[in-house]
């Protein structure tokens, strides 16, 4: 499958599936292994499934690719998204694209707008993105503002999107690919497969158990500290969830008068660069789209904000690693999160 679907959110941590092969135990005779993966969206897929005889769901997984690619995908001119930034009005939204934008629109109003899939006009002018970044001045971030805020866009009744200002840019490469890997969750329950891991670019839905092993499925979460190579910072059993992470942790700012390390991120409120202490954010919720829309969102909002967040939001535990006041990492875990991890 070709990888059409590609994210420019450099914030992402990965995460990574344990797949032990040590011996099983239990009645792993009764059960087989059946596994799919390969390049999709712009990054690589891995999902386990397990049932009583041998399958092949590929034709079926490529199908929920192909149908997100061809509904969100701004790599592809002739997608759907695609058509609706460069100003076709007749495009009439899919289910899914209707989905996204309703969860989108959800995670932004409960970030105060920190989650936004309009931004990425701000994101390329700054020379974060695939563009070149131009020179920029207030009175140009402001002119640009115009043309951020997702409450500025909305869904008529013929489910047609209609946006305030042409120039409005949609773009869900933050919140896509975990949707995707609701999707294709929703397909295996098709099936009838009750005991699965689905894994795209380190984003993660799991149901039942890894019953060949007869244990929880268990992930590991990467150690943002760490640049070269990769070494895990936890692992954690994950029944029935989906997790997703965020991090620019590779891209740190020295301040010049206080030395403190800093990252970059964009702060879609003023349309400038901020001070981020975020290392990375690792989120777990019902579902993957959310966990990666509100995991990017993390990596925008100041610290306090996010805790105070995850504390109100019952659905959602997240787990933070930011820089504190003298430069050393320091973490934050909702407690629910905690109740996740392999001591």
């Amino acid at each position: 499958m070709k990888a059409l679907l590609k994210f420019r959110n450099t914030f992402q941590v990965l995460v990574v599936v344990l797949l032990f092969l040590s011996a099983c135990t239990g009645d792993h005779s009764t059960w087989v292994r059946n596994t799919n993966a390969g390049p999709a969206l712009g990054t690589s897929y891995s999902i386990i499934y397990l049932t009583k005889d041998s399958t092949d769901l590929q034709t079926g997984i490529d199908s929920v690719f192909n149908a997100v690619n061809a509904s969100m995908s701004t790599y592809i001119p002739n997608s759907d998204i695609s058509r609706i930034n460069e100003g076709d009005t007749s495009v009439q939204v899919d289910h899914m694209f209707i989905e996204v934008l309703a969860i989108s629109k959800e995670v932004y109003h409960n970030t105060d707008g920190y989650f936004d899939p309009t931004v990425g006009i701000l994101v390329n002018a700054w020379g974060f993105g695939p563009e070149a970044g131009i020179q920029m001045d207030s009175a140009y971030v402001n002119s640009l503002l115009h043309y951020v805020g997702l409450d500025k866009v909305s869904l008529t009744q013929d489910n047609r999107i209609l946006k305030e200002q042409a120039e409005i840019q949609l773009d869900f490469n933050a919140i896509a690919k975990g949707y995707a890997i609701d999707m294709l969750a929703s397909y295996l329950d098709t099936q009838g497969i009750q005991n699965y891991l689905v894994e795209v670019g380190g984003e993660i839905v799991t149901k039942g158990e890894n019953r060949v092993k007869q244990k929880m499925w268990v992930v590991g979460v990467d150690d943002p500290q760490v640049e070269l190579g990769r070494q895990l910072k936890i692992t954690l059993n994950l029944k029935d969830k989906a997790l997703a992470s965020s991090g620019n942790y590779r891209k740190f700012r020295i301040d010049s008068l206080t030395g403190e390390k800093y990252v970059h991120t964009i702060d879609p409120k003023t349309g400038f660069t901020k001070n981020s202490n975020i290392l990375a954010a690792t989120v777990v919720a019902e579902t993957c789209a959310m966990a990666d829309a509100y995991a990017t969102a993390f990596m925008a909002m100041d610290l306090p904000n996010s805790i105070a967040l995850l504390e109100q939001q019952k659905d959602l535990e997240g787990y933070i690693i930011y820089l504190d006041a003298e430069g050393q990492a320091t973490e934050f875990m909702t407690e629910g999160f905690k109740k996740l991890v392999n001591k």
